[in-house]
């Protein structure tokens, strides 16, 4: 067999061997946004009974509960309780948050790129200011040096043999403490920043 066609027959095998061959892998949300929903009659009772819920719109979240609901070990059963989450970045979601406000909050992090859970959190849930703060958005950095270095360079030309004496750290440092930018950090050196005006 050529290399030519050994690498087009490892292309075209599927890493789960259920799939047929010549299916094309597509790469599994890394961390989808879910929510796991308990139903309380069967809690209170001493079981654990529930289901993850992939956070899509209001409406099939619902028709998950009742089904949830319907095949609860409890007869008639009723209520519910978000029990737990992932992929919200640290955004706040209480056991009794709306679907409808769950659904919300889960588009606005997709929208966000690895960031949007924390800037909610900055906010303290509130998406109106999250999304104010995203119109002052400036970019992701490795730290506030860097980005002080940057918008030096872009408004004022400093000459070469100045440029070892200024200390971007210290003007960072000065615009988060002066109240001028915020940042939201989401790794190391992944460091987002957003002016406060």
């Amino acid at each position: 067999m050529t290399e030519q066609n050994q690498q087009t027959k490892n292309q075209a095998q599927p890493p789960n061997p259920k799939l047929p061959v010549g299916t094309p892998y597509i790469e599994p949300d890394p961390d989808p946004i879910r929510i796991y929903v308990a139903c309380l009659a069967a809690y209170n009772n001493g079981e654990l009974h529930g289901a993850w819920i992939d956070v899509e719109d209001e409406d099939t979240i619902l028709e998950e509960v009742q089904t949830i609901l319907k095949s609860s070990p409890i007869p008639d059963a009723e209520e519910w309780a978000i029990h737990d989450h992932e992929g919200f970045e640290g955004a706040e979601i209480g056991e009794y948050t709306s679907f409808s406000r769950v659904v919300q909050i889960a588009e606005f992090i997709q929208n966000c790129d690895g960031f949007g859970g924390k800037l909610l959190s900055h906010f303290n849930e509130d998406i109106e200011d999250a999304e104010k703060a995203l119109e002052n958005y400036s970019g992701e950095y490795g730290s506030l040096a860097a980005y002080a270095e940057s918008l030096t360079d872009e408004s004022t030309e400093i000459p070469e043999n100045l440029r070892l004496y200024i200390d971007y750290e210290k003007m960072g440092r000065d615009m988060e403490l002066g109240g001028d930018v915020f940042t939201i950090e989401t790794g190391y050196k992944e460091i987002h920043i957003f002016w406060c005006h």
